[in-house]
């Protein structure tokens, strides 16, 4: 059974210390690919560094993560378009978060327009991030529907609503990992309602492991407790699950782009 994590922060430094081995356990866990969101500019030359050690194997995306967003996030922005984009498969980790504080609000909402706008321009897949801001999110995102080139709704954990309202963008998905195997989480509920050709697996790792590994530092072999529950959501087998969010990601990630300088 071969998956695609579509979503690990492999170059966080919760990963220092062992980062060769969680490569590994990833592989013999069934990891195909493992795909690498930037955050901020600092961690596009981290994530770099970390996706050449492992070539054809982890891929990574740039892009302005919305919590880190400050009064100069254009000039951060045009710093990362100056770099060769065929280093990439995505802009990621970008979009808007109000959970904590609207402090950055309207930066928060330029960022977002400008990296949408880039997207387009690039015709390179989106990696979104939305907490407490869907309606703002989908109200920018209509603005450019006809050119934006797919991309993935990160950590959904929405009702079957926001599902379908996200899933009305053509080429996008829904990210779904840990989160469906909490005892209180109703995301078996809202699978078992959506079409499988619009899901793919991610971790979020080392952030939200599944149950039960919850409470410790994920990686991408835990994703397979994430398939366990999937299938059993979506009433299908475990391999059915692994090859169709794999044959999904690569629907939206053309991996076969990158080519190193």
């Amino acid at each position: 059974m071969q998956f695609i994590d579509t979503h690990i922060h492999i170059d966080g430094e919760e990963f220092d210390a062992d980062r060769a081995e969680v490569v590994e356990r990833a592989r013999e866990a069934g990891a195909q690919y493992l795909f690498v969101p930037s955050i901020d500019l600092p961690s596009v030359t981290k994530v770099l560094d970390v996706c050449h050690q492992y070539p054809g194997f982890a891929f990574p995306m740039i892009g302005l993560h919305p919590e880190e967003v400050r009064d100069d996030f254009a000039s951060v922005i045009q710093q990362m378009e100056a770099m060769p984009m065929e280093e990439f498969i995505a802009i990621g980790e970008v979009g808007l978060d109000f959970y904590w504080s609207r402090e950055y609000e309207q930066q928060q909402l330029e960022a977002f327009r400008l990296q949408v706008e880039w997207a387009c321009r690039t015709r390179l897949p989106l990696m979104i991030h939305c907490r407490k801001a869907q309606n703002e999110l989908t109200h920018i995102l209509r603005e450019y529907k006809d050119d934006l080139p797919g991309g993935v709704f990160h950590c959904f954990t929405g009702n079957l609503q926001e599902a379908r309202q996200l899933l009305e963008f053509d080429n996008f998905v829904l990210g779904i990992g840990g989160v469906l195997t909490f005892k209180k989480s109703h995301l078996p509920e809202v699978l078992s309602q959506l079409p499988i050709e619009r899901i793919v697996l991610e971790t979020d790792a080392p952030y939200m492991a599944p149950v039960p590994m919850r409470g410790k530092r994920n990686e991408s072999a835990y994703l397979v407790h994430v398939i366990q529950r999937m299938a059993e959501s979506m009433g299908c087998s475990t391999q059915e699950v692994a090859e169709q969010t794999t044959r999904n990601a690569l629907r939206v990630f053309d991996i076969s782009r990158q080519h190193h300088p």
